[in-house]
């Protein structure tokens, strides 16, 4: 295989030019009819096809390039803002709100009342103020986590199946407020972390105040006559149940 010159002569003005030129850079004088070929060693591999630009949407307020936002707590917000309209219907009449939602002796078939007592605090804003900050702590989690059904519904199967262990157990029980569905909610988040533990996926979280939640909410259903320990120990074993059966579903 012959080797190309490394330049040639311009026969005009005697410079000394590229041998793939067929005009003087410097006098414009013609040097070639045409450049040689290019003897070419491997070949060269064909550039890839340029990948179309995909559109991204604009960020919006407080929303960080590359991590996505936080989706609002839209179910939790709803189970809360019921709770308060209970609590202001119970302010304008209080024997409707007692003899059509609130779990108070004998059921007589009205089973609704296993789901609507949760929603009821009658006059107590203490014990009404720690369970639905607890049901909005522990059900934003769970909704950011597993999805706004999934949190409505655990609240819920909380909050009838304590009140119907309560009923169970009492002839005669007395269930208000959201002290179970709230330690469902926490029971539930709980032991999903735990299980994600034990498959080695240790998320990092602080599980002190989760603890001291789960204490605060146990005392209140003692310390308050209208809040039963035994729904509050009912709600909690179903959001244990439920945490356990939805944990092997999430990495």
């Amino acid at each position: 295989m012959s080797e190309p010159d490394l330049f040639v002569v311009c026969k005009n003005c005697s410079s000394e030019v590229s041998p793939y030129v067929t005009e003087c850079p410097y006098c414009g004088q013609r040097v070639r009819k045409r450049a040689p070929k290019i003897e070419r060693g491997e070949p060269v591999p064909p550039k890839a096809p340029r990948r179309a630009r995909t559109s991204l949407p604009r960020l919006k307020r407080g929303e960080i390039p590359g991590i996505a936002a936080e989706t609002r707590p839209y179910g939790t917000l709803a189970l809360i803002v019921l709770a308060l309209a209970a609590m202001a219907v119970y302010a304008a009449d209080e024997v409707t709100v007692v003899d059509n939602a609130v779990l108070a002796g004998p059921i007589d078939g009205e089973y609704w009342k296993l789901v609507t007592t949760s929603f009821v605090h009658l006059d107590h804003f203490g014990y009404a103020f720690v369970a639905l900050t607890a049901v909005g702590v522990f059900g934003t989690l769970l909704e950011r986590r597993f999805g706004l059904p999934f949190a409505v519904a655990t609240f819920l199967l909380a909050g009838a199946g304590g009140a119907a262990f309560a009923l169970a157990l009492d002839s005669l029980p007395i269930v208000v407020g959201a002290n179970g569905p709230a330690l469902g909610l926490l029971c539930a988040w709980l032991v999903d972390d735990w299980l994600a533990r034990r498959r080695g996926n240790d998320r990092e979280n602080d599980l002190l105040g989760v603890y001291v939640f789960a204490a605060v909410l146990l005392l209140l259903s003692v310390a308050e006559p209208d809040a039963s320990i035994l729904a509050a120990v009912g709600g909690g074993a179903v959001g244990t149940v439920i945490g356990a059966i939805a944990s092997p579903f999430r990495p």
